[in-house]
């Protein structure tokens, strides 16, 4: 805590980090908390009792959150032929084939997601190692690997999020804006909470939720009850 502002003390003296909060309650602390100029991002943080150096325990996924998140991103589209045109109509900010991969053997990588046809995945594969450590890769799991790329880019644009267990357990996902009405925030959490929750591995046995934190990006985190 030495390295932080005044702010933040001040911010974190609201919530007491030894209580667990109903999510509604886990909110409201979150926005009284709130105390940077702009639009913070709310994130989830979920801790779980898996191991995901097996296969079966690897969860990911993604979903369109009911309200949105609330951040705008820029989709790359990588496809030929009719998926291009449907592409752009779906309102893609950049579409092509192996052009942009050259492009972005290159260095560019200005776009947040990257959706794919699967017959296109193979020249994809060749820059793994410059989209893989960005987590640019697309993957069927996550809905951009697909054939349908209007409704891909449609969800993507509509504020769809990815989420993925990493190497210890934990999952962290945008969830909204803090200018988010309260409601909208909650119904976003308990969208995620469910997905996750209906991903949980046969092999997991007692507590599946260890933890799960609410926070801004600015301020301290929120436990919430499970």
């Amino acid at each position: 805590m030495a390295n932080k502002g005044r702010k933040y003390l001040e911010a974190a003296k609201l919530v007491d980090a030894e209580k667990t909060y109903a999510i509604n309650d886990a909110i409201a602390l979150i926005k009284k908390a709130s105390y940077a100029k702009f639009d913070e991002s709310v994130e989830l943080s979920m801790r779980l009792n898996v191991d995901p150096r097996h296969a079966d325990q690897q969860i990911r996924g993604a979903i369109v959150l009911p309200n949105g998140s609330g951040r705008t991103q820029k989709v790359c589209v990588i496809a030929q032929g009719a998926q291009e045109q449907e592409a752009k109509d779906a309102g893609a900010d950049f579409v092509g084939g192996k052009e942009l991969i050259d492009d972005m053997k290159k260095g560019w990588l200005d776009f947040d997601v990257i959706v794919a046809t699967p017959n296109m995945m193979g020249e994809l594969g060749k820059i793994g190692k410059i989209l893989g450590p960005k987590g640019l890769m697309p993957n069927p799991k996550t809905g951009t690997v697909t054939m349908d790329v209007k409704k891909a880019v449609e969800d993507i644009k509509k504020g769809k999020v990815e989420y993925r267990v990493d190497k210890d357990g934990n999952i962290n996902v945008l969830m909204g804006k803090v200018s988010f009405d309260d409601a909208k925030l909650v119904e976003n959490f308990n969208t995620l909470y469910d997905v996750v929750a209906k991903a949980r591995p046969a092999a997991v046995k007692g507590q599946y939720f260890l933890n799960i934190t609410v926070s801004s990006t600015m301020g301290p985190g929120v436990k919430v009850a499970i």
